[in-house]
């Protein structure tokens, strides 16, 4: 029995993540590289250091829509089963006011935030065997409706609505709009700059929480929601969790 439990946690895992060459997505993909495991990465930019520690990557504009599809489904392979799934990639857009946002910034922002993820879990489904947990990437802005956050805001809720409607239909697998907090990535340079904290007060927030446990490093992070995943299986599939409260 000693032997047979050391056989099935020796096991690799399929695991597939999007928006591998930064952030949070790097340092998943990281991990799970780290434990031997088989990584897919989809990404803009080639993260040459993860693909020469084995990770299989396609380069893919997730803001050029359903188009690309297709190479998507060339990308990964048939009637494969996947352990875990990562809605990961997504826009931040610029902090302002939703009556000074264009609509075409919002356009692109829900495009890579909300209808890239349908077109890939539809291809996913299409293709694959069995997919056991899918883990997309929300935040609390979905929820908060803090000023400046416009189109992240709005797209992040309809990813949760996303999640919550494909949980309905494929019961066999696991969904979770997952907020994993504040994170330190090369997006609080922008966050945590010269915008006017006046104006948006949650500004001022991620300035006093950067350089604290509050705002812990992707790296950090990643471990955080890896150790979280067999808690996230007894969460309601569909449902929005929030690290904070877990």
């Amino acid at each position: 029995m000693v032997f047979f439990l050391r056989v099935i946690r020796m096991a690799k895992k399929n695991i597939l993540i999007t928006g591998v060459s930064s952030g949070l997505g790097y340092a998943l993909a990281e991990n799970y590289l780290r434990q031997g495991d088989e990584v897919y990465g989809i990404s803009r930019r080639i993260p040459e250091d993860l693909v020469a520690s084995g990770l299989k990557h396609l380069a893919l504009d997730l803001s050029a829509g359903e188009t690309i599809s297709h190479q998507f489904k060339d990308f990964i392979p048939f009637n494969e089963d996947w352990d875990v799934v990562y809605l990961n990639a997504g826009k931040l857009g610029e902090i302002r006011d939703l009556v000074d946002t264009p609509l075409k910034d919002l356009r692109e922002t829900m495009e890579i935030n909300v209808w890239a993820n349908k077109w890939l879990l539809d291809g996913l489904f299409e293709i694959s065997g069995k997919v056991h947990q899918i883990v997309a990437i929300s935040s609390g802005a979905s929820r908060s409706g803090a000023r400046g956050w416009n189109g992240y805001g709005v797209s992040k809720a309809a990813l949760n609505m996303l999640i919550k409607l494909y949980a309905a239909e494929k019961e066999d697998t696991h969904f979770c709009a997952f907020a994993p907090g504040l994170v330190d990535t090369a997006m609080q340079d922008y966050l945590t700059g010269d915008l006017d904290a006046g104006k948006f007060p949650i500004v001022e927030r991620l300035r006093e929480a950067r350089g604290t446990e509050h705002m812990p490093t992707a790296e950090i992070c990643a471990d955080k929601i890896i150790a979280l995943l067999p808690a996230l299986l007894k969460t309601e599939s569909g449902s929005f969790q929030d690290i904070r409260k877990i």
